[in-house]
C-alpha cells in the first residue's frame, strides 16, 4: 500500500511539473517592457541584450538579417514618438517609433513575438526619407496622435473577432476600388495618415474629395496582400501590414509596402495611420506563413 500510495504521489508530482515550470503570459507590461528592451539594445548596437529564441527569425525591410545587421550597426537616438499596439493574446507587440540619425528622422516599425519569455520573432521596416517612402512628412510624427491612444469604455469596444471584421475592408475596398462598395464603417470624421501625411479626413488637401475618407477616390488594387498582425484588444487598433502589388506607387515601377494600424470601437473605424515603403515588383514580406489573406 506504502509503495502504491508512493508511486500516485511521483505521478501527480510528474503530472505538475509542466505547470509549475510553464512561464507566465506575457500582459500588457510585459510586452511594453520587450518593446522598450528592444529599442534600447537597438540603440546600444547590443544584440547580446536581447533575450532572443535558438531559433528566432528577424527581417528588416523584407530581407532575411541577423540581429546586429541592418538598422543594428547605424548611430540612432531616440525620440518622444512611439506607439505600441499590444497583443496579449497572441504574445505580440507591434511598435511605431520615429528615430534619428544625426538629426535626420526614421520612420521605424517592428513587430515582436515572445513566448516563454524570449522574442521568437522580429519584423522591422525602416523608411528614411521621402525616396523610400513616397511620402514623408516627419514633422507631423512628433508626438502620437490622441485618438490612437484613447481607451475606449469596455461596452465600447467590439470582440477581436469585430475589430479584425473591420480592419480588413480597408484592404478590400483597395481591392475594388471603393471603401463604399464593400461598405467599411467608417465614421464621418475618420481621418488617414501616412508616413506623417494627412490622405484623408477633415482637413485634407492632398487631392479632391479627400477630406471625406470612406467616399475618397482611391485606385484599384486587385492585387493586394495582407496579413493581421496585431490586435489590441484594450485600445481598439488592430494592426495589418499590406504590399498593395501593382499600380500603388504615384509613378515608376514598384510596389507599396504598408504596416497600417486602424483605430476601432463601436462597430466603426475612426482613425488609420500607416508607414509605409516603397519595394521592387513582387517583394513579399517574408511572413507568408502567417495569415495572410
Amino acid at each position: 500500500m506504502i509503495r502504491r500510495n508512493t508511486l500516485v504521489i511521483c505521478a501527480l508530482l510528474m503530472m505538475a511539473l509542466p505547470v509549475a515550470t510553464q512561464a507566465a503570459p506575457c500582459d500588457r507590461e510585459c510586452l511594453a517592457g520587450f518593446v522598450t528592451g528592444y529599442v534600447d539594445a537597438l540603440l546600444a548596437k547590443n544584440p547580446g541584450a536581447l533575450p532572443l529564441a535558438a531559433d528566432a527569425r528577424f527581417t528588416e525591410d523584407t530581407k532575411e538579417l541577423k540581429p546586429g545587421e541592418g538598422m543594428w550597426k547605424k548611430d540612432l537616438k531616440p525620440t518622444r514618438y512611439r506607439r505600441d499596439i499590444l497583443d496579449v493574446r497572441q504574445g505580440v507587440a507591434v511598435s511605431f517609433l520615429v528615430l534619428e540619425e544625426n538629426n535626420a528622422p526614421i520612420l521605424y516599425v517592428v513587430r515582436l513575438k515572445v513566448a516563454d519569455n524570449k522574442i521568437t520573432e522580429i519584423e522591422s521596416t525602416a523608411v528614411m526619407n521621402r525616396e523610400e517612402g513616397m511620402l514623408f512628412n516627419p514633422d507631423n510624427l512628433k508626438t502620437v496622435r490622441p485618438e490612437m491612444l484613447a481607451k475606449p469604455e469596455k461596452g465600447r469596444l467590439n470582440t477581436r473577432e469585430e475589430m479584425i471584421k473591420i480592419a480588413v475592408t480597408y484592404p478590400e475596398g483597395l481591392k475594388v476600388g471603393s471603401f463604399v462598395k464593400v461598405d467599411s464603417p467608417m465614421v464621418p470624421h475618420a481621418y488617414r495618415y501616412e508616413n506623417g501625411n494627412l490622405m484623408a479626413g477633415p482637413g485634407c488637401t492632398f487631392f479632391k474629395g479627400c477630406d471625406v475618407m470612406k467616399t475618397q477616390t482611391i485606385p484599384r488594387l486587385a492585387g493586394i496582400r495582407y496579413r493581421v498582425m496585431a490586435v489590441d484588444e484594450e485600445l481598439g487598433v488592430v494592426a495589418v501590414r499590406m504590399n498593395f502589388g501593382p499600380g500603388s506607387l504615384f509613378s515608376g515601377q514598384g510596389e507599396l509596402d504598408v504596416w497600417h494600424s486602424f483605430k476601432i470601437f463601436d462597430g466603426k473605424m475612426h482613425a488609420a495611420e500607416a508607414y509605409c515603403e516603397t519595394v521592387p515588383p513582387g517583394t513579399k514580406s517574408g511572413w507568408e506563413n502567417g495569415a495572410e489573406y
